[in-house]
C-alpha cells in the first residue's frame, strides 16, 4: 500500500540534501560579473556557461533509468561533494575551457541529484506530495539565499582565485548525509525510520504518448517563464553592477530575492494542496509578471523582494503536478520534467545573453517582462491532464 503518512523526519533530511548542494551550484551567479571582467567575456558568452551547466539534464531520463538499478541515495549523498569540488575550482580557471569543464562536472552531479530526490520526497510525503515538495524547494531556494553571501564573502577574504578554500564544506555535508542515509531503504518494515522506494516497471513509450499533451502545456508554461525568471535570477547582479551598484550590494540583492522566493516556495506547495495546482499557478503567474513590471520602474529592493516570492512559488507546485500523474514510473516522469525545464531554461538563457549584448539588460528584462505573460493562459490549462 501507498505510504499516506507525512514523515517529517525523511522530507527534512532530503531537503537539508538539496540545500546543501545547491549552494555551490548558486555560486555562478555573483560570482558572474567577476568572471566576465577575468576572462573578457561577453554577455552571450557567459550564457553558455549556464547552458553547459544545464547540457547533462538532457540526459535526465537515463540517469531516472539508472537511478532504478542502483540505489537514489547514493546520488543523493555523492552528489553534494562533487558539485563543491567543482564550483570552488571556477575561481581559479584561467581559460574558457576550464570553466567550461568545471561546469559540465557540476552539471552532471546536480543532474544526478535532482532526478530521484524529488521521488523520495513524494514517497515520505503520503497524502501531502504538495507540502512535501514545499519543504525540498525550500531546501533549494534557500541555497539560492546562503550561495551568494557566501561566495561573495569569501571572495571579499581571499579573492576570486581563493574561493577553493570553501570546498572542505562539501565533503564535511556528504559525510553527514552518509551518516543520514546509509541505512535508508534497507528494511522495509521500518517505514517510519527509512525510505523504501519500489521498484518502477512501465512502457516509457506509452506513457510518453499518453501524457504528451501534458508535457507540450508544460513546456509552454515553462518557455514563457523562462526568460524572466533566468534574467533575473542569473544577470541580476550584473544589471545592477552595470547600474554602478557595489558587488556587495549585487549579491545582498539577489539573497533578498531568492529568500523571499524561499517563503514563496514553501507556501505554495501547502497552498496548492488546499485550493489546486492551478489556481495557485495563476495567481503566482500574473502577480510575478506585475512584480518584475514594477522593479523595473523603481528598482526598489522591497518590490524584489515581492517579485522573488511570486516568481519561485511556482516550482512546488509544478514538481507536484507532475507527480500527480497516476504512473508506476514518477521517477522516469520526473526525469522527464526535469529534461524539459533545463533544457528550455539552457535555450532561453542563451537568447537573453544576446539580447543583452545586442539592446543592454535593461530593455532585455523589459522583454523577457513582456514574455511572460504568455505563461498565464498555460497556467489554466496545465493541470487538466494530471
Amino acid at each position: 500500500m501507498s505510504n499516506t503518512t507525512f514523515k517529517k523526519s525523511e522530507v527534512f533530511t532530503i531537503s537539508c540534501a538539496h540545500m546543501l548542494h545547491d549552494t555551490y551550484s548558486s555560486f555562478l551567479a555573483p560570482l558572474l560579473p567577476l568572471l566576465i571582467d577575468k576572462l573578457g567575456m561577453s554577455l552571450s558568452v557567459s550564457a553558455l556557461l549556464e547552458i553547459i551547466r544545464r547540457i547533462p539534464t538532457l540526459f535526465n531520463p537515463f540517469f531516472g533509468l539508472l537511478a532504478e538499478k542502483t540505489g537514489v541515495k547514493y546520488f543523493v549523498i555523492l552528489t553534494p561533494a562533487v558539485t563543491a569540488i567543482a564550483m570552488s575550482l571556477i575561481g581559479l580557471a584561467s581559460s574558457y575551457s576550464i570553466l567550461f569543464i568545471l561546469l559540465f562536472v557540476s552539471g552532471i552531479s546536480a543532474a544526478l541529484f535532482h532526478v530521484p530526490s524529488p521521488v523520495i520526497i513524494k514517497e515520505a510525503s503520503g497524502n501531502r506530495v504538495g507540502t512535501g515538495m514545499s519543504w525540498f524547494m525550500v531546501g533549494g531556494e534557500s541555497a539560492r539565499t546562503i550561495g551568494p553571501l557566501l561566495v561573495t564573502a569569501a571572495v571579499s577574504q581571499w579573492g576570486l582565485e581563493g574561493i577553493y578554500r570553501l570546498m572542505p564544506l562539501g565533503l564535511l555535508a556528504s559525510f553527514i548525509l552518509y551518516l543520514k542515509l546509509k541505512n535508508f531503504g534497507n528494511d522495509p518494515d521500518t517505514a517510519n525510520q527509512k525510505i523504501r522506494k519500489p521498484q518502477e516497471k512501465g512502457d516509457t513509450k506509452k506513457l510518453l504518448k499518453k501524457y504528451m499533451p501534458f508535457f507540450s502545456i508544460l513546456g509552454a508554461y515553462l518557455f514563457f517563464q523562462a526568460g524572466m525568471k533566468s534574467a533575473i535570477t542569473l544577470y541580476l547582479p550584473v544589471y545592477l553592477t552595470n547600474q554602478g551598484a557595489s558587488l556587495w550590494y549585487a549579491g545582498i540583492s539577489l539573497s533578498v530575492l531568492q529568500f523571499f522566493g524561499v517563503l514563496g516556495a514553501f507556501m505554495s506547495g501547502n497552498t496548492s494542496d488546499r485550493i489546486g495546482r492551478k489556481n495557485t499557478l495563476v495567481i503566482t503567474s500574473i502577480a510575478s509578471a506585475l512584480c518584475m513590471a514594477l522593479f523595473l520602474k523603481f528598482g526598489n529592493i522591497y518590490i524584489l523582494a515581492f517579485l522573488g516570492f511570486f516568481l519561485l512559488s511556482s516550482g512546488p507546485v509544478l514538481m507536484a503536478s507532475v507527480q500527480d500523474t497516476q504512473t508506476h514510473m514518477p521517477t522516469f516522469m520526473n526525469s522527464m520534467y526535469m529534461t524539459i525545464s533545463f533544457s528550455i531554461t539552457s535555450m532561453v538563457v542563451f537568447f537573453v545573453g544576446l539580447l543583452g549584448d545586442g539592446l543592454g539588460l535593461h530593455t532585455t528584462f523589459i522583454i523577457c517582462n513582456i514574455f511572460a505573460v504568455g505563461a498565464i493562459p498555460f497556467s489554466f490549462l496545465l493541470t487538466k491532464y494530471v
